[in-house]
């Protein structure tokens, strides 16, 4: 889910031709990582396991980067 909202944020700029669109691109991936570390906090808090499968998963939205 993630991945597709970064893909269409990367894309609006494109198609709109705006300068603005793409600054408000910029912010967006740091608003992104924000609440998944979030929602991590919070399965690892109440989901039983899921501290396990976070370490067997290393990479939660992009392949050898994060």
């Amino acid at each position: 889910m993630y991945t597709a909202t970064v893909i269409l944020f990367l894309t609006i700029p494109l198609i709109l031709g705006s300068i603005v669109a793409f600054v408000i691109f910029l912010a967006y991936p740091f608003i992104i990582a924000s609440r998944i570390k979030g929602e991590e906090k919070l399965l690892e808090e109440e989901l039983e396991g899921y501290k396990e499968y976070k370490e067997k998963v290393k990479w939660r939205l992009i392949p050898f980067i994060w």
